[in-house]
């Protein structure tokens, strides 16, 4: 299982994530919300603004503050460490 680095010490399994997308367009602030609402939201932020969100194919939603090229970029490259943190 191949585990991707969303910042702070946090990891996701990379076999189960569906998209990375930013959180500014409405349709996600609202994907969000109802994830929040639902108990469905993970916030791996540690407080920080939320830059990228991660959508799980067991309809979790993660938030990470790192941007969506950090992630994407450790996803595509066997989840290198960026430094962005």
């Amino acid at each position: 299982m191949k585990l991707i680095h969303i910042g702070y010490g946090n990891m996701v399994s990379a076999a189960r994530i569906v998209a990375v997308v930013s959180p500014e367009s409405a349709p996600i602030k609202r994907l969000v919300q109802e994830a929040k609402d639902d108990g469905r939201a993970i916030d791996a932020t540690y407080g920080r603004k939320t830059r990228a969100v991660i959508i799980m194919d067991t309809g979790h939603i993660v938030l990470s503050s790192l941007i969506t090229d950090t992630l994407a970029a450790r996803i595509n490259d066997n989840g290198g460490d960026t430094g962005d943190e």
